[in-house]
C-alpha cells in the first residue's frame, strides 16, 4: 500500500532515481493556513548533503504545490497535491548492481515478490521516500499546533554511547535543529560525533531516536487492534532500516518487578484540549490500554547500520551464483541520524489522524 492514516491520509509516489518525489495529503480541514516556509524548513532538515555524517547526495528538494490551497494559504478540504523533482540521481553508480542482489537491502524480496525490480537505488524501497513523508507530516504539525501539540525527535544513541535517560531531556526544536546530529545535549551531540568519526571511511553504525509528543489530552486511541502503540509502532516500523520500538520503560519492563513498572497516580489536571492524568514517573510512556492518558508520549526506535558499506561484501546475482560487490553509490553511514525528521513527520501523521478520529467515536 502506498497511502497511510484512515481520515489524514497521505498517500506517494515516486522513486529514488525517477523523475519527481510527489503525494496527495487528504483529509486536511479547511481553513489551516499551510505554512509552506514551515513544511520547507522541515524537507531541508531531511535533506541529504546538509549535515555531517549523512549521504552526500545534493537535491534541491523545492516542494511544488498543486492543488488543495487557496490564494491566500489555506487548505480548502480538498486534496492537497505536492510534488519534489529529483535532480541529483547518479543512476551510473547503480549499474553493476543490474543483477547482483545487495545484503541487507530489498532487491532480491522486491524481485521475489514483483518478478522485477528497480536496481537504480532500490526504486520505491529507498530512502529518498521518506521525503514525502517529511512534507505530509510538516501539514499533520500545522494541524496539531492548532490544537497545541507538539512533536520533538531527536537522537538518543549511535552505536554502544546510549542516552541513559532521553526522556528525562527537554530540548527545544531550535536546540534538535541547531544540531548536526539531532543531539538533544552538547554531551550527547560529543559523545555521538566521536562515535562516527572513529568511523567515518571504515563502517557503519546502528543507532536509536527517540519521540515526544505533548499537549496530547486523554482519550485518544483505541483499545483493542488500533491501540495508540499499535498504529505509532507501525508508523516508525515502516521507515527504513527501523528494527524496534518501545514506549516508556519499553524492554526494561521485562526485568522489572511490579512494583518497579507501575505508575503510581499523582492528579489529574483539566484544559481545553481535555483531562491529564499525571504518574509519578510515566514509565508507561503516556499511552495505558492503547489509549493516551494525557502526559507525554514517550516512544524510542532503534535502527540497524547501512548495510552498504565502504569495502567489498560477498552476495549472489539474479541467477544465484556467487560474486562479490565494490560499493558505489552515496549512504549514510548512521541512517538513524536522517531518520529523526521522518520519525517525527511519522509521529505527527498518526497523532492528526487519530485526533479527527476521536471526533466520530462519542456525541
Amino acid at each position: 500500500m502506498n497511502t497511510f492514516g484512515r481520515i489524514f491520509r497521505l498517500t506517494d509516489y515516486g522513486e529514488s532515481h525517477g523523475a519527481a518525489m510527489g503525494g496527495i495529503i487528504d483529509g486536511c480541514p479547511a481553513g489551516l493556513w499551510l505554512d509552506k516556509e514551515y513544511v520547507a524548513e522541515k524537507v531541508m532538515l531531511r535533506r541529504p548533503g546538509t549535515r555531517k555524517f549523512t549521504s552526500p547526495r545534493q537535491e534541491a528538494d523545492t516542494v511544488e504545490w498543486l492543488s488543495g490551497i487557496s490564494e491566500e494559504g489555506l487548505t480548502l478540504g480538498s486534496p492537497i497535491g505536492f510534488l519534489i523533482r529529483n535532480t541529483d540521481a547518479r543512476s551510473d553508480d547503480y549499474e553493476q548492481l543490474r543483477h547482483i542482489y545487495r545484503p541487507g537491502h530489498a532487491d532480491f524480496v522486491s524481485d521475489a515478490k514483483y518478478g522485477l525490480r528497480e536496481h537504480r537505488g532500490g526504486g520505491r524501497a529507498s530512502a529518498r521516500q521518506t521525503l514525502c513523508r517529511v512534507v505530509g507530516g510538516a501539514v499533520a504539525e500545522l494541524l496539531l499546533k492548532h490544537y497545541d501539540i507538539t512533536v520533538s525527535a531527536f537522537l538518543s544513541g549511535v552505536g554502544r554511547q546510549q542516552m541513559a535517560c532521553p526522556y528525562s531531556v527537554v530540548p527545544t526544536p531550535e536546540q534538535i535543529q541547531e544540531s548536526p546530529l539531532f543531539a538533544p545535549t552538547a554531551e550527547a551531540e560529543k559523545a555521538f560525533t566521536e562515535v562516527l568519526t572513529a568511523l567515518q571511511g571504515k563502517d557503519s553504525v546502528g543507532g536509536r531516536l527517540s519521540v515526544i509528543i505533548r499537549g496530547l489530552a486523554a482519550g485518544i486511541g483505541s483499545p483493542v487492534y488500533d491501540k495508540l502503540t499499535a498504529r505509532l509502532a507501525m508508523a516508525m516500523m515502516s521507515i527504513n532500516a527501523a528494527r524496534g520500538v518501545e514506549f516508556g520503560l519499553g524492554m526494561e519492563s521485562a526485568r522489572c518487578t511490579g512494583a518497579e513498572a507501575i505508575d503510581e497516580y499523582s492528579g489529574i489536571t483539566e484544559d481545553a484540549a481535555g483531562k491529564h492524568l499525571h504518574t509519578k514517573e510515566n514509565r508507561s510512556g503516556g499511552i495505558e490500554g492503547g489509549i493516551s492518558t494525557g502526559e507525554d508520549i514517550c516512544l524510542s526506535v532503534a535502527f540497524k547500520p547501512t548495510p552498504t558499506r565502504p569495502y567489498k561484501v560477498n552476495s549472489i546475482n539474479d541467477a544465484g551464483e556467487p560474486c562479490v560487490i565494490n560499493p558505489g553509490g552515496r549512504h549514510d553511514p548512521c541512517v538513524a541520524v536522517r531518520a529523526v525528521p521522518v520519525a517525527e513527520a511519522m509521529a505527527a501523521l498518526v497523532i492528526a489522524d487519530e485526533l479527527l478520529i476521536a471526533r466520530t467515536v462519542r456525541l
